[in-house]
């Protein structure tokens, strides 16, 4: 068994940190058990409790999460200490979960000076509430189309997690960890938080810096850096596509020696790479937002309703208007 260690960074007469999570219907279970236990195995290591936590909801009786598994609560959204730290849970269909009261709730309690953080989906509902307003933020990879289209005045990164003064955005998943671990460590030094780590079996730490997605390249196994950049910029420009003459120039090869790589590495031309890059953009757009399919056909580079119908129907062998309705207008969210 590892050695407990102590806290050097409060006194020891200091009162526990709590933490209220936030739990919003359909909320991802995995991100609130990853910081709960980062918690739990804090005050272990410290011998004594330097962290406290409690759960919320509305109507403060049960909430379920997206497996199905329903939590007691300890407390409805009520008046937080100012010493506390919100963590707002999110999950599945998280505009829904976002409800009015939710929303006032959270403005309030941000205007009262309360550290507030949303972990994987729940910063759709921080900026909904307008907590995110000229700050930088963090969501699920899934989520990040439909986020940036909505919430233009928030700096979305691809970050694991983000605090940017006294709001916090996580990614979701295991991001938890690595969040609470930055925590820990800003509270009570860099050893409790290793031992925390090493507690979870957790050996890679990951920071602020370190991004929740390997890039395309990376995840398909290219390692060619001229083709690596081609497909950030394509990346980068799905509202107003690139020819690939211009790609390969600015990459300083010619177009056969491009069609060659994609080829060679994605068995696929850069035409037919790029199409299928700004189709996946727009199927997220129109399962996660309420955009009009001509808005999400022009978000995505195509001229017209009508080719891009065409095109989203050989590829997907359904119609955006098809596929919008089969999700009756809801999200799909992480």
């Amino acid at each position: 068994m590892t050695d407990k260690i102590s806290a050097p960074h409060r006194a020891e007469t200091a009162r526990p940190r709590r933490f209220v999570f936030v739990l919003l219907p359909q909320f991802t279970m995995l991100c609130v058990s990853c910081a709960v236990e980062a918690l739990r195995i804090a005050n272990r290591m410290a011998g004594r409790e330097i962290y406290s936590w409690a759960l919320a909801g509305e109507g403060g009786d049960t909430a379920t999460c997206s497996n199905g598994i329903m939590f007691k609560l300890d407390m409805d959204l009520g008046e937080l200490s100012r010493d506390d730290t919100l963590m707002l849970c999110g999950g599945l269909d998280v505009q829904a979960a976002s409800s009015k009261r939710v929303l006032n709730w959270l403005r309030r309690e941000a205007r009262r000076g309360v550290v507030t953080g949303g972990l994987c989906t729940a910063g759709y509902t921080l900026a909904r509430a307008g907590l995110l307003d000229g700050r930088k933020a963090t969501i699920h990879w899934e989520n990040q189309d439909s986020f940036a289209e909505e919430f233009e005045e928030v700096e979305l990164t691809r970050s694991v997690f983000v605090i940017d003064g006294n709001r916090i955005t996580t990614a979701g998943g295991t991001a938890s960890i690595d969040l609470m671990l930055k925590i820990i460590a800003d509270d009570h030094g860099e050893d409790l938080a290793n031992a925390v780590a090493d507690q979870l079996i957790y050996s890679t730490i990951r920071t602020d810096r370190d991004t929740q997605r390997l890039s395309t390249p990376m995840r398909m196994g290219v390692r060619h850096p001229r083709l690596a950049q081609v497909i950030k910029a394509m990346e980068q420009a799905i509202e107003e596509p690139i020819s690939p003459a211009i790609l390969a120039e600015r990459a300083g090869m010619s177009t056969r020696q491009l069609e060659r790589l994609f080829r060679r590495y994605l068995d696929r031309s850069p035409k037919r790479y790029y199409m299928e890059l700004r189709l996946s953009r727009a199927r997220n757009l129109l399962m996660q937002t309420d955009m009009s399919v001509i808005n999400v056909a022009l978000a995505c580079g195509f001229a017209s309703p009508s080719h891009f119908s065409k095109c989203y129907r050989a590829h997907y062998q359904t119609t955006p208007y098809h596929e919008r309705g089969s999700q009756g207008g809801r999200p799909l969210t992480a």
